[in-house]
């Protein structure tokens, strides 16, 4: 290990090793990168998400009433739910739900279930997509939902409805063609889900846990319920919950993540539901922005993308959403992710990411015809972030 990186250790250890954490400190760290050595980023990414506060003598009673928290979610959301269906099947095998003589009430428990279902089946199809490339999603989890998995449990699961809706049911339409339609050919999906084993009882795979997360967030947040790309989102943060090195975090990413992931969801929400696009908070004024800063930074380059009519939700749509999740490698988001995170005017620094990025391949740009750019832009050619963070930090200074 490098001496450079030891006392980078060692500075972050000095900052969470105070009673109250310096909240600056902690982010001008950060914002170069955190080490992932003793589960420092694990760590820091649960402050820099407001999910444990800088006073460290709260962690221990807030993170045990967060988890026991999640875990009602889990009873209140999927178990009682899946006995009342199991318990109902055992009566009326003959009867479909749909046409269940006890339900002439739209408000139904079993409408409601119903909905669920549909919401279920979009998540599912997208979470066992998620970063084909690694098998890490793939794997099973050390730590496996015993409340769900107890072998005496006489309910469904979502594994369980999953596989019985599908059986029932059509695909589920695409909800926000944006961020399908665009999807990165650096993400090869598998043909047919059926490539995926479903692994044997008592296991459960690490993308079924994102599934259950997603499954949650969609019933506590009805309003925007599940929307195509989230799962792009709670990825990342599973993913670096559960590989902390220590076993004592790693035990709870589940609960971690899902609390984390709503605390993110909260601040950038806003690009996901669809009649906010055009509002000051929405998407498209976040699009607006990627090229009036580039029009300051580099004015050639912005008239050259005007002039081919190269609009911004062609690209910085996927790139601003997904916080850039779809054109890096894994370990490379989780980078860029430090410094968006660290930022206390949070994503305004997505903003000069966005622009770092597009001045780093203007020579191709300016000589490139309509075709040719398009195909820069969505299949972004350069995967040294260090690069881009750094060209991004440059255009922040020269304000």
């Amino acid at each position: 290990m490098s001496r450079l990186h030891q006392s980078r250790i060692a500075d972050f250890q000095e900052v969470l090793g105070e009673p109250t954490v310096a909240l600056t400190k902690l982010r001008e760290l950060c914002f170069s990168g955190i080490p992932f050595d003793g589960g420092l980023r694990c760590l820091c990414w649960k402050i820099l998400l407001n999910y444990l506060p800088l006073e460290k003598a709260l962690w221990s009673s807030l993170l045990k009433k967060q988890r026991d928290l999640y875990s009602q979610f889990l009873k209140e959301m999927i178990i009682q739910p899946g006995i009342a269906k199991a318990n109902l099947g055992v009566s009326r095998e003959d009867v479909t739900l749909e046409d269940h003589p006890l339900n002439p009430n739209p408000d139904s428990r079993w409408n409601t279930y119903f909905k669920d279902n549909e919401v279920l089946l979009q998540i599912d199809k997208d979470v066992r997509r998620l970063y084909p490339d690694m098998a890490f999603f793939q794997r099973p989890t050390d730590y496996p939902c015993l409340l769900i998995l107890d072998p005496q449990n006489e309910f469904e699961t979502l594994r369980r409805r999953v596989e019985q809706t599908t059986l029932k049911s059509q695909t589920v339409a695409r909800n926000r063609s944006g961020v399908t339609n665009v999807s990165s050919p650096l993400k090869t999906t598998p043909s047919s889900l059926s490539e995926y084993e479903v692994l044997p009882n008592g296991c459960e795979a690490h993308w079924e846990v994102v599934e259950r997360i997603l499954f949650i967030y969609a019933k506590l947040n009805p309003g925007i319920a599940y929307v195509q790309g989230m799962n792009e989102i709670v990825g990342p943060l599973y993913y670096t919950f559960a590989t902390d090195p220590n076993n004592e975090w790693k035990e709870h990413a589940e609960a971690d993540t899902f609390f984390c992931f709503t605390n993110l969801m909260a601040e950038i929400r806003d690009n996901f539901i669809k009649s906010l696009d055009d509002s000051q908070c929405g998407i498209t004024y976040k699009m607006e922005k990627v090229y009036s800063t580039l029009k300051e930074k580099d004015v050639e380059l912005y008239l050259k993308l005007q002039e081919q009519n190269i609009k911004p939700q062609f690209f910085a749509f996927r790139w601003l959403t997904l916080l850039l999740s779809q054109e890096f490698l894994l370990p490379d988001v989780i980078r860029i992710w430090d410094s968006l995170f660290a930022d206390d005017k949070r994503f305004d620094f997505l903003l000069l990411v966005c622009c770092a990025m597009l001045t780093l391949i203007r020579d191709q740009l300016l000589e490139g015809d309509f075709t040719l750019n398009m195909r820069l832009l969505q299949d972004y050619p350069i995967s040294d972030v260090h690069l881009i963070l750094k060209k991004a930090k440059e255009l922040q200074d020269s304000k």
